[in-house]
């Protein structure tokens, strides 16, 4: 298992732990094969009733690790290439219960990955950010359909297109997230309601989550969005900005 990424269970809870606080845990390739394996595992293992999304540190995770974006932009991009289609495809799929614990700002796949969450603790004082157009990029992990569908086209628009910050509070008030609590309150909390699911008969949650989520919409979308993701890796204005950004 990827040092980056922690995976550990406790009762019938298995939590997937970023821990690479020093780089604000942006995520790489080979977390995301992490994280994803983690999760296809705890979707077969009879001993695991509800997963848990968690980050070591201030920072729940500031999104892709550009550095790996970035000297993918002249590869011919594939699924095996990026691994991120990989964990993409574990959150649009996933029957188990799935919490996130966000004690911390989320930018990009870090604020994206809780619209495929069940449920979402976040802190008070987190912000959650979707930079994409700043680096010459697009929407990614169903944002484009399921953010629209959950807090309306305008802020929407605003959030992906000009990339709006949203606080933890008005996470909770548009249904993004289910509490709002100081940052210490944070996993702990979540892992309580981690523990309710648990008590829950399996295969009813299981056929309940089945039933509120359109996969095979979530699918087709998260398919478009990565040929217009890949596409805008490689395009000039992405080069570009990833250069701006490491020559901050």
């Amino acid at each position: 298992m990827n040092r980056h990424i922690l995976v550990r269970q406790e009762g019938p809870v298995l939590e997937i732990r970023m821990n690479r606080p020093e780089k604000k845990n942006a995520l790489t390739k080979a977390m995301y094969a992490a994280m994803a394996e983690a999760m296809e595992t705890a979707e077969k293992e009879e001993s695991v009733r509800a997963v848990m999304i968690s980050a070591e540190g201030d920072m729940f995770t500031a999104g892709n690790d550009l550095a790996d974006f970035a000297a993918m932009g002249s590869e011919a991009l594939s699924d095996d290439a990026l691994h991120v289609n990989s964990f993409l495809n574990m959150l649009a799929t996933m029957e188990l219960p799935l919490i996130a614990a966000v004690a911390g700002n989320g930018v990009g796949i870090g604020m994206t990955m809780l619209l495929h969450c069940d449920i979402v603790v976040i802190a008070s004082s987190a912000q959650l950010t979707l930079p994409f157009t700043q680096l010459g990029l697009t929407p990614e992990a169903a944002s484009s359909l399921l953010l629209p569908a959950q807090i309306g086209y305008n802020r929407a628009f605003m959030m992906l297109a000009l990339g709006q910050p949203l606080s933890g509070k008005d996470a909770v008030a548009l249904g993004i997230a289910t509490e709002c609590l100081p940052n210490w309150e944070v996993e702990t909390r979540a892992r309580f309601m981690a523990q309710e699911c648990c008590k829950r008969p399996s295969e009813a949650m299981r056929i309940t989550k089945r039933l509120l989520r359109n996969k095979a919409q979530i699918k087709e979308r998260m398919e478009v969005e990565i040929e217009y993701f890949q596409e805008r890796l490689r395009s000039p204005e992405a080069k570009a900005a990833f250069e701006a950004f490491f020559n901050r």
